[in-house]
């Protein structure tokens, strides 16, 4: 008798949160992330993948890519933490045990369906999407397989809103013919590994021997993944333990002799881990910096922050800033970056470009400079930057100024979001995601009826807020 296992993935979860919240967007090419030149793309609504954007893209090139019809939208953490424990509250209700994946994805592996027909499965996915669009507004792709293994490859078939179901008797007919960088766990490094050997499918891979497999890849990994993609998979669904950091590492053919190849690997691996944190959902306190020299020693130094921030700008800078260099250590082979004190809430801080500077130690004198900070996704954070003083940034001049997309309120309207300001004008859009699409309002950027609006305004579930969220632990 069959098990099975689900594996139910929220579609692109950050954009398709912008467009519930904010009904404009519907239909437009969305990108979620950094608003300066140097940002990436955290999410990217189905519209802007249509046209090649990517999550991960620097923003410059996904914008070129989206065209005029383009929208981007600053991340608001608070938005998706409260949406992915919606979701997650409609799934503990369907069935006891939930493996929570990240924010938005999980598996399961409901009791009463062992054993059942596809068409059973089926209807039981069906009613389960059912539940979570009326109670959320949100589509979620959901497939269903032998393991693990399967029902992921299912929930990327099904992609986007559907279902896709693989019984036992055909799921190697599906599984063999693709790339063997659709197996999970094989990674770029170990795909590079597998097709140097001329490995290019996952039906290559199952057809090699467990000798050649060892040899390749080693006996550990490499066994498992052998299994995998011979249709073994009997690893249980069960809740994970909790991360207490999340991190990314590389070691490089050559050791690195130069500071410009060392803040290099910072900035990558600051990058990788920074992706790994936003699909976490939480926030981070202290980024550590690990060194391996060609000795093998291992240098590592920490900073903590005042506040936990999912910013790419401060936790990058604040890696550069704990790096020692070859000058200083010799020869480099392996650079991580990690972050720890993990946690959901995120501390609106006045100035967090403070945070966000690099700086660079003078060789002449003892003392520091400070340089701009190359980091490159500034306002991650949920109503990131000045604005979260809850009345718009004050400059020198005393004059307000409001920032696109930013969450804003006005005492006759109601609650809005910042589609554009200038010249003393901000533009505000009123709507909500049960309001669909709203009327836009011009005022005076210190108008006394404008103010800092919630964010979870944007979803309009009061009752749901006041009764089931958890708010995060400040």
């Amino acid at each position: 008798m069959q098990r099975w296992v689900l594996h139910i993935d929220m579609d692109a979860f950050f954009a398709s949160v912008e467009q519930l919240t904010r009904p404009t967007l519907r239909g437009r090419p969305v990108l979620v992330g950094g608003m300066s030149g140097r940002g990436v793309v955290a999410g990217a609504s189905y519209e802007a993948r249509e046209r090649g954007a990517r999550s991960a893209m620097p923003m410059f090139r996904a914008q070129q890519l989206v065209g005029m019809r383009g929208v981007v939208v600053r991340p608001r953490s608070t938005v998706y933490v409260a949406a992915s424990q919606r979701v997650f509250g409609i799934l503990e209700q369907a069935v006891d045990v939930v493996e929570k994946v990240s924010i938005d994805e999980a598996f399961l592996e409901p009791p009463e369906l062992y054993g059942a027909q596809p068409a059973a499965v089926e209807q039981w996915c069906a009613q389960l999407r059912a539940d979570i669009r009326q109670h959320t507004g949100l589509a979620a792709s959901i497939g269903a397989g032998s393991g693990k293994q399967f029902a992921k490859i299912g929930s990327g078939l099904a992609k986007p809103d559907g279902m896709c179901i693989i019984p036992a008797a055909t799921q190697l007919e599906i599984l063999h013919p693709l790339p063997v960088d659709k197996l999970w766990g094989v990674g770029p490094v170990t795909a590079a590994k597998l097709r140097a050997v001329g490995i290019d499918s996952i039906g290559d891979l199952a057809a090699m021997s467990r000798k050649e497999v060892e040899i390749t890849l080693g006996s550990t990994v490499g066994v498992a993944l052998w299994h995998m993609a011979q249709g073994i998979d009997e690893r249980p669904v069960a809740p994970r333990a909790v991360a207490k950091q999340i991190s990314q590492e590389h070691t490089y053919a050559q050791d690195l002799h130069t500071r410009e190849s060392v803040d290099a690997a910072i900035d990558r691996a600051a990058r990788g881990a920074h992706r790994r944190l936003l699909r976490d959902g939480r926030g981070a306190r202290t980024v550590t910096l690990k060194l391996r020299m060609a000795d093998f020693h291992i240098e590592s130094r920490s900073q903590t922050l005042a506040y936990a921030t999912d910013s790419l700008d401060t936790l990058l800078a604040t890696a550069l800033n704990l790096a020692r260099y070859p000058d200083e250590l010799g020869p480099i082979r392996l650079v991580g970056v990690s972050y720890s004190g993990l946690e959901t809430a995120q501390q609106d801080v006045l100035f967090p470009e403070l945070d966000a500077v690099v700086r660079t130690p003078d060789r002449t004198a003892d003392s520091w400079e400070y340089e701009p900070g190359v980091a490159a996704v500034p306002g991650t954070r949920s109503g990131a930057g000045a604005a979260n003083t809850g009345q718009g940034v004050e400059p020198v001049s005393g004059q307000r100024v409001w920032e696109p997309t930013q969450d804003i309120v006005h005492s006759e309207f109601g609650h809005g979001w910042v589609q554009g300001t200038g010249h003393g004008v901000v533009s505000v859009r009123f709507e909500t995601r049960s309001t669909g699409p709203g009327p836009t309002r011009s005022f005076a950027v210190d108008d006394p009826d404008l103010r800092h609006g919630d964010p979870l305004d944007s979803l309009d579930w009061p009752d749901w807020i006041a009764s089931e969220f958890i708010p995060p632990q400040r």
